[in-house]
């Protein structure tokens, strides 16, 4: 990556993320900890744009006229509260974290607060957010394009309906042992469950919730280029098969996730449609919504031996999860997480200290009330920007938007840690990037900068 265009290391970085569950190495020093081939590929995406546009973009995307400043003081808060926070309040409440023993095992348990590998990991990958936010910025300031986002994600999301594809043919031919070689980190790995008689797909990732989440973001992307007349053909698609394969992944995050994401692109085409626009689907998002459940009902009625197999579906993914032993795992740990925020009088227990079961509680849990605010301060900065751009420019900044959106309904359903993983800080740098005139943009140019292409 160092000595290939810019243009090949940004897509080689976005391309990474969807290798979730693949290790390049691990640290024994930190209990056996992975370090993700994302993860890795980030120091030289970083170094390969340093070289090519010196650090002045950079310090742009974290300039008081970016969102970045925010992420920028969250990530400095964050790396205080993770090395400080364990230390000055030791012992002071109980935290749920991940123990981890240089064999490579990993539990989940109730312990004393104090300082522990987690807060390096997390505090490493915080820093990594930070910096793929910032370099994305920087990338599309000096010389990346709309098109290099869109043809990016694009690739990325036929990616991963094909490796969705040939997660089930390997599973009903006795053949998954094939998708070893990038399911090597050192995480629990649920690739073989079923959910009344339906595979759960899990793609590159080590189970079916985080393939969901994952997918959630492509989806959300590539809908909103399609609600926005963008590649029509292409993009509606892809969304389809995007759509489908999140319904087979049979995960409950995910059908909650897609409601909301539904009613956040209805709700932002109707102002598209109805000022003047040419863009804009709210009559088409209206009709699907109306004709899924009138598809589905005349299934039923033409077909009644497929109903039981439905209501065994939708017990085991909707009904009976609230009474499941993970459901209630999950709940504990959100009543521990909250309970450790106001053990802590809100200044939170330090990056990386607690677990939780929604990014909220993860948040006030790990960098307290300071930390809350920034991060909301960001999003809300992301999502309430207006472009300045052509009108590619304009439609890539709403998809980027719509995918960080999905990503964060996603985690706030499910996540349990602080790193929202790559491809959210690549979509929210990508935002904050293309709401700028081009114009404009043409200033951050080093006067010997080397030719994107």
């Amino acid at each position: 990556m160092l000595v290939s265009p810019p243009r090949l290391s940004f897509f080689v970085i976005v391309f990474s993320t969807l290798f979730g569950a693949a290790a390049a190495f691990g640290v024994p020093g930190l209990g056996g900890a992975s370090v993700l081939v994302p993860s890795l590929l980030l120091a030289f995406y970083c170094l390969r744009l340093f070289m090519a546009f010196g650090e002045k973009p950079v310090f742009a995307a974290v300039s008081s006229a970016s969102p970045g400043i925010w992420l920028l003081l969250l990530t400095v808060y964050g790396v205080f509260s993770a090395l400080f926070l364990p230390r000055l309040m030791e012992g002071v409440t109980e935290t749920m974290i991940v123990l981890r023993s240089s064999a490579g095992h990993r539990i989940i348990d109730l312990t004393p607060l104090s300082f522990s590998s987690n807060n390096i990991t997390q505090t490493i990958y915080a820093v990594g957010g930070l910096l793929c936010f910032a370099f994305t910025y920087a990338y599309l300031k000096c010389g990346g394009t709309a098109r290099d986002v869109i043809n990016a994600m694009l690739v990325l999301a036929v990616a991963n309906l094909v490796f969705a594809l040939l997660d089930v043919i390997t599973y009903r031919t006795g053949t998954a042992h094939l998708f070893d070689f990038i399911r090597t980190a050192n995480y629990a790995l649920l690739t073989g469950s079923e959910k009344a008689g339906f595979k759960r797909i899990s793609g590159t990732f080590p189970e079916a919730s985080a393939f969901a989440g994952y997918t959630i973001v492509l989806f959300a992307f590539t809908a909103s280029l399609w609600i926005d007349r963008m590649r029509t053909v292409t993009t509606g698609l892809v969304a389809g098969l995007l759509l489908l394969a999140l319904l087979l992944s049979t995960s409950t995050t995910a059908l909650v996730s897609l409601a909301m994401v539904a009613v956040f692109l209805f709700w932002r085409a109707l102002p598209a449609s109805y000022a003047g626009h040419v863009t804009g689907r709210p009559g088409a998002i209206a009709l699907a919504i109306l004709a899924v459940p009138l598809c589905f009902m005349l299934i039923l009625v033409l077909m009644p031996e497929f109903a039981k197999a439905v209501q065994e579906f939708l017990d085991e993914t909707l009904y009976s999860k609230l009474n499941s032993q993970s459901a209630r795992e999950r709940m504990q740990w959100n009543a521990v997480a909250f309970q450790v925020f106001l053990d802590t009088w809100g200044w939170g227990a330090g990056l990386g200290s607690a677990r939780a079961s929604s990014y909220a509680l993860v948040l006030l849990s790990n960098v307290g009330l300071i930390g809350t605010v920034l991060f909301a301060l960001f999003v809300g900065n992301i999502l309430s920007m207006k472009s300045g751009g052509g009108i590619r420019e304009h439609t890539t900044m709403r998809a980027a938007k719509a995918g960080v959106f999905a990503g964060l309904c996603e985690a706030m359903i499910s996540g349990t840690v602080y790193d929202l993983g790559l491809l959210f800080y690549l979509l929210a740098g990508s935002a904050a990037a293309l709401r700028w005139n081009p114009a404009r943009a043409r200033t951050f140019r080093p006067a010997a900068a080397e030719a994107v292409q």
